[in-house]
């Protein structure tokens, strides 16, 4: 069995076959194909280089000035990132299978008689192969075109050179396009990578805000119930007293009531003798009584407690004005400072002088 003929069998499957051997990058056949690895895709060596060099302006390739450990490829067909070493490109290994069924495949093509139809013909002259280029029109047509046809007087030149041409151009392309997609890639993570740190940071500066306030709560707090049990103090002190008084004053009617009882029914004695004899004390009594009613009393404005008043405004006009510091009141305070000091300085010397 014929080894070459198994491998690449007739109609599509060479056509399929010959997808699988073309290069992402030049869309011709590899040329001393790379493997990526991990990936296992492959690339024109040349290719994987322009877009390397794309990509890393500062690395250099070999024999070069400038020495660096390597740096960072990036795969065209999976966006597979790699880390090279100091070789570079030139440190990915060739995939020698690929290149043996390349040449399998271009002896094969090269055996087998071109069919008719495989190469594009003129319309204008249909035996005619299309095989020059015109400059002037920018399209591709005959040879018979150029002499006896509508580009007689158009500059032309051979179909190949301006093919490669147009490949390498379109190759740059690719590569600037890439090096392109891969710096937005990069200023995307870094953005990514703000969202992040100005998530976290903003975290922060939002409990140790709320841990600030808390202080001032716990503070406020503290000076409320203080301030709350001074009153109370205050209250109890001026109840026990006037409640002292109250007692007093009801255990002084309590005497008084009992003597005008004893008075009252030392008149209704109708004789002379017994009430003369317990008369003069009584009257005696009555008079001490009195005389001892004079007792304490509370001054005026003795209930008032408007002297436990507080003036906050000015603290919450304090509150009302937090607010976050800028370096620009920093700034301006500092150069206030030194206009002050520039103004005595200048006094001090004209009284010297």
């Amino acid at each position: 069995m014929d080894y070459k003929s198994s491998l690449i069998p007739d109609g599509n499957a060479m056509e399929n076959l010959e997808k699988q051997l073309i290069c992402p990058i030049c869309l011709e056949m590899f040329t001393k194909p790379v493997v990526i690895l991990p990936c296992q895709h492959n690339l024109c060596r040349k290719c994987a280089n322009d877009i390397f060099q794309a990509a890393n302006p500062y690395w250099t390739n070999r024999g070069g000035s400038v020495s660096m450990s390597g740096g960072r490829f990036r795969c065209p067909s999976c966006r597979h990132e790699v880390i090279m070493d100091r070789h570079g490109v030139y440190g990915l290994q060739r995939n020698l299978l690929v290149e043996n069924i390349i040449d399998i495949y271009k002896q094969e093509c090269s055996s087998r008689p071109l069919q008719k139809g495989s190469h594009p013909m003129c319309k204008e002259h249909e035996d005619e192969k299309i095989n020059i280029y015109c400059l002037t029109c920018e399209v591709p047509t005959c040879s018979l075109c150029k002499v006896f046809g509508a580009h007689q007087a158009c500059e032309v030149a051979p179909l190949q050179s301006i093919f490669q041409g147009q490949k390498t151009e379109l190759s740059n392309c690719i590569s600037m396009l890439v090096a392109g997609n891969d710096r937005v890639q990069t200023m995307i993570s870094q953005l990514e990578d703000s969202c992040r740190v100005t998530k976290e940071n903003s975290h922060q500066v939002k409990e140790e805000l709320s841990q600030k306030f808390d202080t001032l709560y716990a503070i406020l707090d503290e000076k409320k119930s203080e301030l709350l049990q001074r009153i109370t103090q205050e209250q109890e002190e001026k109840l026990g007293f006037i409640e002292a008084l109250i007692l007093q004053y009801r255990e002084q009617l309590e005497k008084s009531t009992k003597l005008v009882e004893t008075a009252i029914q030392s008149l209704d004695e109708p004789g002379g003798a017994t009430f003369l004899s317990s008369a003069k004390q009584l009257i005696k009594s009555i008079v001490e009584a009195s005389k001892g009613c004079q007792l304490g009393k509370t001054e005026q404005g003795f209930e008032n407690m408007d002297y436990f008043t507080l003036d906050l405004e000015h603290i919450a006009e304090a509150l009302r004005a937090i607010d976050f510091g800028t370096d620009d009141d920093e700034e301006e305070f500092t150069e206030e400072e030194a206009d002050e000091e520039e103004g005595v300085t200048t006094e001090g010397k004209e009284e010297h002088q």
